[in-house]
């Protein structure tokens, strides 16, 4: 059966109601939103997600638009409520243990801080629903006190190629005042990054609000005039300037999700080798062959977005110390920045 002969709007189909599935997605149709075919709408937004796999689900009887099942071609207009529902939970939520390494830097009865490798999801999610670092902390922990996503142990996440320290609770009292600590702003986390180009300001601070680009769900973007996303803050030091790329310390003042690498793709200077945000191009430098090998091979050397979370401090939530953890700049990283030096020295 060809598209042509499917209903545009939506289907009144025989089965199972809303409220006998699970939801594993969630989306509201942006204002500006032209008519799009849900399953391209839905291609955009769900990552590692296939066109071929979502009109399955629509065949199935998984897309509801506004509490009702579509097809595939049914057009997505602003104000739109599209979910996708299943029978069966999220696999996020089917959590199991798994004797993965993890990096303990610190351990007491009440938290860990866990210095976390580059390429390693933090918790189970739409395609990676195993080899997280949940599923490591399951197997060596029992009992771990889950947060508002029910996510055991987390109090805070950063991306899976981004390298370096975590805080996980143990108990409900830890994760209640750790998670108070992010909320009011009074723990510490500080980043290194190596950015493209020679960043104008020795320092600075990038107060920008952060929040889904409206396009591509994929990514994060700034809303400069705050009426969109959450307000982000993120104060900058330059460490290091090497021609074309600078190494430069970030603090949180705020989390929002990729928010040192939106911010610093909104100053001008996105991260290296950050492919969802442009950053694997060759943004700063020359035309000639023997500079966009040396780039080339950089990338090889570093093969992610080179940013790590190299300290983090928090009060102790019994003892009421502060306590201040660092974490050594990984391998891959002091070799990207070491390569760049020495081509800088040379120019």
């Amino acid at each position: 059966m060809s598209d042509t002969s499917m209903p545009e709007g939506p289907a009144e189909m025989e089965g199972s109601s809303a409220e006998d599935l699970y939801e594993h997605f969630k989306f509201a149709a942006a204002a500006g939103q032209e008519p799009l075919r849900v399953d391209k709408y839905l291609l955009n937004f769900i990552e590692n997600a296939t066109r071929n796999k979502i009109q399955q689900a629509a065949k199935q009887g998984n897309i509801w638009v506004n509490g009702q099942q579509v097809k595939q071609n049914y057009k997505v207009k602003a104000g739109d409520l599209v979910q996708v529902l299943f029978a069966h939970p999220p696999h996020e939520y089917l959590l199991t243990p798994e004797d993965l390494p993890v990096d303990i830097v610190y351990e007491d009865d009440e938290l860990l801080v866990v210095n976390k490798a580059a390429g390693m999801v933090v918790h189970p999610g739409h395609g990676n629903y195993s080899g997280t670092l949940v599923n490591a902390l399951l197997h060596h922990f029992e009992n771990l006190p889950r947060n508002a996503q029910q996510r055991p142990g987390l109090v805070h996440r950063i991306d899976k190629d981004t390298s370096g320290l975590l805080v996980v609770a143990k108990t409900e009292e830890a994760m209640t005042h750790l998670a108070r600590q992010f909320f009011e702003k009074t723990s510490e986390r500080e980043y290194w990054a190596l950015v493209w180009g020679d960043v104008e300001e020795d320092q600075g601070t990038i107060d920008c609000a952060v929040g889904r680009h409206p396009k591509n769900r994929l990514q994060m973007t700034c809303f400069p005039e705050g009426d969109q996303g959450k307000s982000a803050v993120t104060h900058y030091k330059v460490i290091d300037r090497m021609r074309y790329v600078s190494l430069v310390s970030c603090t949180l003042e705020t989390g929002r999700t990729h928010q040192i690498r939106v911010h610093m793709k909104y100053l001008g200077h996105p991260l290296f080798n950050d492919t969802r945000y442009g950053g694997d191009q060759i943004l700063k430098g020359t035309h000639f062959t023997k500079y966009k090998q040396f780039v080339e091979n950089a990338f090889q050397v570093l093969p992610r977005q080179a940013l790590h979370a190299r300290t983090l401090g928090f009060e102790h939530p019994k003892t009421g110390e502060f306590l201040r953890f660092e974490a050594t700049i990984p391998e891959d990283m002091t070799e990207g920045i070491a390569k760049w030096k020495k081509y800088a020295q040379y120019q």
